[in-house]
């Protein structure tokens, strides 16, 4: 039995609609103001609403942007004296799914009750036919069935459609945005902008009119007004890519329109009201950086809502050969060549490798061996010189001085911790591209910024 709720500072009024409800067979609850519909709200499931255009403090088109603030789509249909058309078009496009004008007729109100539950229910079946969807584009988009991917896809499903701020915690390589749109993609806000920032690639004197937006004439070269990321981003999703590599100075700002949901833009005094859901990405240990004073606290706390870790790689070694074909398709299909894929003796290879650049590095070893093939099928032999030393066996690390100890002195059995196989990830990427620092970034997906701090980071002194 659908509940409707009417809400009319009419006493008259209302008992006469509950009257012709509760006859059709509906239940009926009565507000006569709107702070007491929003109240009714909070505590009972309602199905539907019956809202009196004119009522003190609070309209019904008041009511409609109250429950739009508080992201509750109950359909509501707006009753006045005012029977003009004018008044019919505003309320509909404030919101309103019907308009009916006093004085009510019973015949009116039955059809017009019917029309909007009948749209209320068409509409919840869409939303969970567009849920359905965003879920099937995102399992073809991030490739594998791992348990430890499974995983992330079960709490990312639980998440999305919450207003809950995430934090994805993960090794450089991992799909951290991916894994961000696919939150945005299965959540109510899907139609709405998808906004992303890398705040390590930030230019120190412009990030806060690249997130606040900027009037005209607030700085040199501020010809135009231009909205921030956050202005963009008003009713969707914000992602905050390497939130970690954000100045300290700059990170209270950041905390405060994240918390009050309101910014100025650079050179401004008006506030802005701003709708935005907060994903933010690192690839440190945000704690530690809290723990060593580069990180505040309170902008911790705040993003730690909904902490999820993407696995690396080496976790997911049973993705590899659905990732390896994948990628080859992906990377034949960028070349114009015709793909070719990895045969077992590959896979078998590639599910031997450490992968400290994480699907990207298998990404790049892809679409190399692709160039190399020449439309041949990808064989071992088109990783093992890139991959793995040739004296070594498949499953050790090829020289490399890490946790300070000389390379001769690691066998297959030496533990590495992450930052080990992050500075072997970079000395790799820099032998490969010949030094040039600029395509290491690129190719570790990581700023230059970023790559000249893990630089000057002295290796552990871990046994």
């Amino acid at each position: 039995m659908p509940t409707i709720l009417v809400a009319d500072d009419d006493p008259a009024i209302a008992a006469l609609l509950e009257d012709v409800l509760v006859q059709a067979g509906h239940s009926v609850l009565v507000a006569t103001s709107g702070g007491e519909a929003l109240a009714f709200i909070e505590r009972e499931p309602i199905d539907l609403i019956l809202a009196d255009y004119q009522m003190p403090r609070m309209t019904g088109l008041d009511l409609i942007a109250a429950l739009s603030e508080r992201g509750r789509r109950i359909p509501v249909v707006i009753i006045t004296a005012y029977s003009s058309v004018e008044h019919a078009v505003f309320s509909m496009r404030s919101g309103a799914v019907d308009y009916i004008a006093k004085p009510v007729r019973t015949d009116m109100l039955e059809i017009t009750i019917s029309h909007a539950l009948e749209f209320s229910r068409l509409r919840a079946e869409n939303e969970a036919f567009k849920h359905e969807l965003s879920r099937i584009r995102t399992r073809r988009s991030i490739v594998g069935s791992s348990a430890p991917l499974r995983q992330v896809l079960e709490t990312i499903s639980s998440v999305a459609p919450s207003r809950a701020t995430v934090l994805l915690e993960g090794e450089s390589g991992t799909g951290k945005e991916i894994f961000a749109r696919a939150i945005h993609d299965q959540s109510p806000r899907r139609d709405r902008a998808f906004v992303s920032v890398n705040c390590a690639a930030l230019p120190e004197g412009l990030v806060e009119s690249v997130l606040f937006g900027h009037e005209k004439g607030a700085f040199t070269g501020a010809t135009a007004r231009s909205p921030g990321a956050f202005e963009r981003a008003d009713g969707g999703t914000l992602l905050l890519d390497e939130v970690s590599e954000m100045r300290l100075d700059l990170q209270s700002k950041l905390l405060r329109a994240i918390q009050e949901q309101e910014i100025e833009r650079v050179g401004g005094r008006e506030t802005i009201r701003v709708d935005v859901r907060i994903i933010a990405t690192t690839n440190r240990e945000l704690k530690a950086e809290v723990d060593a004073g580069r990180f505040r606290a309170d902008l911790f706390y705040r993003l730690h809502v909904m902490p999820i870790r993407t696995p690396p790689l080496r976790d997911r070694l049973d993705d590899i050969p659905l990732l390896a074909n994948h990628f080859a398709r992906v990377a034949a299909e960028r070349l114009g060549v015709e793909a070719t894929l990895p045969n077992p003796e590959a896979i078998a290879l590639l599910q031997q490798y450490l992968w400290p650049g994480n699907v990207r590095e298998l990404s790049n070893a892809m679409e190399r061996a692709v160039i190399l093939s020449n439309g041949h099928a990808l064989g071992p032999e088109l990783f093992r010189p890139w991959l793995f030393d040739s004296a070594s066996s498949a499953r050790s690390i090829e020289p490399l001085a890490v946790s300070g100890r000389p390379a001769e002195d690691l066998s297959e059995t030496a533990t590495l911790n992450l930052s080990d196989l992050e500075r072997y990830a970079i000395q790799r990427a820099l032998r490969e591209t010949g030094g040039n620092r600029t395509r290491a970034a690129r190719l570790l997906g990581m700023s230059e910024r970023t790559l000249r701090s893990r630089l000057n980071t002295p290796p552990s002194q871990s046994a």
